[in-house]
């Protein structure tokens, strides 16, 4: 191949491009401070980066976004369950003082309020919130936990309990003792109030979740309350039976009274009776029941729960902070016939394979945190009914005191004649008499409150406890995503961004090399064919 001046002096200037080129791209690297401006530059570089880029924006969002939300979230749960926790120490506290035998009605009085207080305390911290979400009401986060003002919403509620619902609570009968005054203390219904009638009876019982039920009786219409238990034979819940007398088994249809109905429900449950009382909500049974009920064993070689029992009935009438039972149980709102509205259907599964409303937030790479705790963990309705008992029983010595107080000064009084005394002292030692059965009613109450108030305790701190763990795992996390942040950036910055010192080194050599060049190329296109012919 023959060489002329034309060759050396196009490929010269070819050259001189070249270095032109790198000392452009050298100085846009000095300028950007990448090594690549366009995915042509480099394509392993390119391709290396949208990667790295796409790792370092997830963990981002996982540890600057996520991680922080999430945290955010269970600090206010945890916040809230101590409080619940200091509440319901507190009333551990006003337990121990209402069991002492030496309290003055000034005593009784201050439990009292004490109580009222610390019981609405417990379910206002259920209506917490994070970011206008309720924490504490499951996928629900846009309702509260209690209704703010009475309402009227028609629920058909099924309630899933077991024997340990079921207990023995003594009842006093003491008539219309605490309604005598100086007034009607000689009409034909307190007259003849003497001490023999005052007795004490035990009752079983099993404590709905609710009162004031809409339950069909002899003056209003409603729904029956049924009580129903498994039947393994046909493998669902049937009502409770009872022996007709020929052998066969028929189902106990529950009777409905009023609280003041005469006779006193109390007082008038027979063996195989079912009766509700539907101002309180209690299913009083008769022993018969109760025995056939605490006779339910569970079978641990099955998946379902033999030893369950369940309650279905109505309710329409809501008053303000009543706590919301689609965030409990099984139940359907039919307020609107045409459009009924169900909740927690799952629940009733026969295999308990309820799916809990966890929320979780995605902190990592396929990894993702429980932050939520439901309300059926923490604030249970036992809680408000337990101390429910225990202000109704305080509240009935309170009141029997009152009594006594009164037709001692009636006694003592110098108005009235030796037989209308002989009447009133009557009525005093029945009065006495009731304030003693209540006095020791209302002490064993708080005693067995105390346990009752540990147990909450306990569920509640157990409550606190897995949201620390939670949080603690949260942290571990935390800890991890920084560090891959770290990692990922310094990835990052290693194949993107260009080494400034090198880059300065290498342009430098190349602006020297094309000074060098375009030097040596001037001297060669001086000279032709022509300067030697």
């Amino acid at each position: 191949m023959r060489i002329t001046s034309k060759v050396i002096q196009n490929n010269a200037l070819s050259n001189i491009n070249t270095n032109k080129i790198l000392q452009d791209k050298l100085n846009n690297q000095m300028s950007t401070e990448k090594k690549i401006n366009r995915p042509s530059d480099d394509p392993v570089i390119a391709i290396r980066a949208l990667r790295l880029r796409t790792n370092v924006s997830q963990i981002t969002q996982y540890y600057e976004k996520n991680a922080p939300d999430a945290e955010s979230w269970m600090k206010v749960t945890e916040d809230a369950l101590s409080t619940v926790s200091s509440v319901i120490t507190d009333m551990i506290e006003q337990c121990g003082k209402g069991a002492n035998e030496k309290l003055t009605s000034e005593d009784r009085q201050t439990i009292l309020d004490a109580l009222n207080q610390l019981r609405d305390e417990v379910y206002a911290t259920g209506n917490a919130d994070y970011a206008g979400r309720s924490v504490f009401t499951g996928y629900r986060t846009e309702t509260t936990l209690k209704f703010t003002a009475d309402e009227k919403k028609k629920y058909s509620i099924t309630e899933q309990v077991d024997k340990t619902a079921l207990d023995e609570i003594t009842y006093i009968d003491s008539g219309s003792i605490n309604s005598i005054n100086d007034s009607n203390f000689n009409d034909p219904v307190h007259k003849n109030i003497l001490e023999n009638q005052v007795t004490s009876n035990s009752i079983y019982r099993l404590r709905l979740s609710y009162d004031s039920l809409d339950a069909a009786d002899a003056y209003e219409t409603g729904v029956t309350p049924t009580l129903m238990t498994y039947d393994a034979a046909t493998g669902t819940f049937t009502p409770v039976t009872k022996d007709d007398g020929a052998g066969n088994l028929v189902p106990i249809e529950p009777k409905v009274v009023a609280v003041n109905e005469d006779p006193d429900p109390y007082m008038s449950v027979g063996e195989d009776d079912i009766i509700v009382i539907k101002e309180t909500g209690e299913m009083l049974l008769g022993k018969n029941v109760y025995n056939q009920l605490m006779a339910k064993e569970d079978d641990p070689t099955t998946e379902i729960n033999e030893a369950e029992f369940r309650v279905t009935y109505q309710k329409t009438n809501w008053e303000k902070d009543d706590l919301k039972p689609e965030h409990y149980f099984a139940c359907t709102d039919s307020t609107d016939p045409a459009k009924p509205i169900v909740y927690n259907q799952d629940y009733l599964d026969l295999t308990g394979a309820v799916e809990k409303q966890a929320i979780e937030y995605d902190v990592g790479l396929n990894q993702a945190i429980r932050v939520n705790t439901t309300a059926d963990e923490v604030f249970l309705h036992s809680i408000g009914r337990d101390v429910d008992d225990m202000i109704n029983a305080m509240q009935d010595v309170v009141d029997m005191e009152n009594t006594v107080a009164t037709l001692t000064k009636m006694v003592e009084s110098d108005k009235y004649d030796d037989i209308t005394k002989e009447t009133i002292q009557n009525q005093l030692d029945a009065a006495n008499k009731a304030l003693t059965f209540l006095k020791e009613k209302a002490q064993k109450m708080f005693e067995g409150g105390i346990t009752k108030m540990q147990d909450h305790l306990n569920t509640v701190n157990g409550a606190v406890t897995r949201c620390g763990t939670r949080g603690k795992k949260l942290e571990l996390i935390q800890n991890r995503l920084m560090s891959q942040k770290t990692n990922f950036e310094t990835l990052q910055a290693d194949n993107e961004n260009a080494d400034l010192t090198d880059v300065a080194i290498e342009l430098s050599s190349a602006e020297l090399t094309y000074e060098a060049a375009l030097m040596a190329t001037g001297k060669i296109m001086q000279t032709s064919l022509m300067n030697y012919i």
